[in-house]
């Protein structure tokens, strides 16, 4: 039915194509169709460059609500020119109903990215797990590998991360502190009481920290990170990888405490981290939030609403997903965020803008149509 849809726009000329290719701009939040004429089916996702090609990674959402569940897996697409893309195909595939794998068809599987190990070769996914009928109480992170940028990639493990370990910076008066009851798991609005009083972090250092909405970012030295919502969402944590990115070294920093972010999104830029998030308000958009800091395990000093225009308040709309760098390109920037549908998942729509710089922050400026 979806792809009858798109075939009629493109039928009554809602879409062109020039010199073999259909898009030669970007147009936020429009139908946008890969090489089979189908809209692009890549949610809550992120981008690898590799090889001089863009490969554009994010969940594969299905028509109704139950869409919002893991059907089908992680879907992966290719571009040379990031506005014309060519269905890859499933990378990651959920397992059958019955087979009491962590990702069984159903569970929660959500903002897959993937980074390249240049010491291993190896293509490394994470993404945002909960085992199917758990909700959102699992909180775990899952990895999976492949010798292929398109995959397929083979589940190696999902979890809680870094077990018995605490932040690198949780202070003496944290990890003494008692922990109070906390009976029921964090779901949206203000848990009650600031949330260092409920003691959260230490309340899951034997079981390991709870990770949700997520990215990676890999720095100039190599060095990967796994950054997360935690401690039922009231913190966002930034964690170091091993060398070979399929697992936490244990160095690990807790950031904003008490201020609920979520959908983070780190970038470098002038030899200073950048970070984008959203507040928590489940599907409902809400107006983004931006750090800087001189590390990426901190300080970190928030800068406000990046979003200047109207609407400003509701990020246009959308949810940081991923900041693009444009290799070559130093200064160039592409904020992606989902226009999230649930109640119709696979009617998500894409929120491409570009980004500027005013000093020591950057701000994005809506455009109902851009080109790079």
């Amino acid at each position: 039915m979806w792809k009858t849809f798109c075939l009629s726009l493109l039928v009554a000329g809602l879409f062109s194509c020039q010199e073999g290719k259909r898009y030669q701009s970007f147009k936020p939040g429009e139908i946008w169709l890969d090489n089979a004429e189908v809209h692009i089916n890549a949610h809550g996702g992120g981008i690898l460059y590799d090889g001089g090609r863009y490969y554009w990674f994010g969940e594969h959402k299905t028509e109704g609500e139950a869409g919002n569940r893991a059907n089908v897996g992680v879907h992966c697409y290719s571009s040379d020119d990031l506005y014309n893309w060519i269905d890859e195909g499933i990378a990651l595939s959920v397992e059958p109903e019955g087979s009491g794998s962590p990702i069984e068809k159903g569970c929660i599987l959500e903002r897959p990215k993937v980074i390249h190990n240049a010491k291993t070769g190896k293509y490394v996914m994470w993404f945002h797990l909960e085992p199917k009928g758990m909700g959102y109480r699992g909180a775990q992170s899952g990895v999976a590998v492949s010798d292929q940028v398109t995959g397929p990639y083979q589940f190696l493990h999902a979890g809680r991360i870094n077990a018995g370990k605490w932040a690198a910076n949780a202070s003496e008066e944290l990890k003494n502190a008692p922990v109070p009851a906390l009976e029921d798991a964090y779901s949206g609005g203000e848990l009650p009481g600031h949330p260092d009083s409920l003691n959260i972090h230490k309340r899951d250092l034997e079981g390991g920290q709870m990770a949700r909405d997520m990215n990676l970012f890999v720095d100039d030295d190599g060095k990967a990170y796994h950054i997360y919502a935690s401690e039922e969402n009231s913190t966002l944590q930034i964690a170091q990888l091993t060398d070979d990115y399929t697992d936490h070294n244990g160095v690990y920093i807790r950031c904003f405490a008490g201020r609920f972010m979520e959908a983070p999104a780190m970038f470098k830029h002038n030899g200073k981290y950048y970070l984008m998030m959203s507040g928590c308000t489940g599907w409902a958009s809400n107006a983004a939030r931006s750090a800087v800091a001189d590390s990426v395990l901190g300080e970190w000093k928030e800068l406000g609403n990046p979003c200047v225009d109207a609407d400003s308040a509701t990020t246009y709309h959308s949810q940081s997903t991923y900041i693009l760098p444009m290799p070559g390109h130093p200064d160039k920037f592409i904020y992606m965020g989902d226009r999230w549908t649930p109640e119709n998942a696979i009617d998500g729509r894409y929120i491409w803008l570009p980004l500027e710089f005013d000093g020591d922050r950057f701000v994005i400026h809506w455009q109902d149509e851009w080109k790079m």
